[in-house]
């Protein structure tokens, strides 16, 4: 086995969560789909609404996914789905996620997010509505 196979099998074993900076470098995105094809590692990455609208264009997404820990559910989903808006970005499903108080959902749907899927929801459940709502 060759030495960065080694260390790949490694990191896999003993997985950890990996946080890239915000950037709109490609290399960053790079290192993230590599990371996460491969299955090496957790992956956050940290970036500003305006970057996330700015990458959602530029890369063609369907799909942007949002997590807070911070609390900011709030201001930062609802300025993510204006900002996209705002550059045409109309046909891409934003969907948020994260420890998300029941009374705050209906506000964050009624902002543009698509379905908040708090802790426990299966992933299954979120590939289901991210196929049945893309296409």
């Amino acid at each position: 086995m060759a030495f960065i196979d080694e260390i790949k099998e490694r990191a896999k074993a003993d997985k950890k969560t990996i946080v890239l900076p915000e950037s709109m470098d490609k290399r960053t995105f790079e290192a993230a789909e590599k990371i996460l094809k491969e299955g090496i590692a957790n992956l956050i990455i940290i970036g500003t609404p305006e970057e996330i609208a700015e990458a959602a264009l530029q890369d063609d997404v369907k799909v942007v996914a949002l997590s807070l820990l911070s609390g900011a559910h709030n201001t930062l989903f609802p300025k993510v789905v204006e900002l996209m808006r705002a550059k045409g970005l109309n046909d891409v499903l934003v969907i948020g996620g994260g420890v998300i108080p029941d009374t705050d959902i209906p506000g964050l749907k009624a902002a543009g997010v698509a379905e908040v899927f708090t802790p426990g929801t299966p992933t299954g459940n979120i590939v289901d509505f991210i196929n049945a709502n893309t296409h």
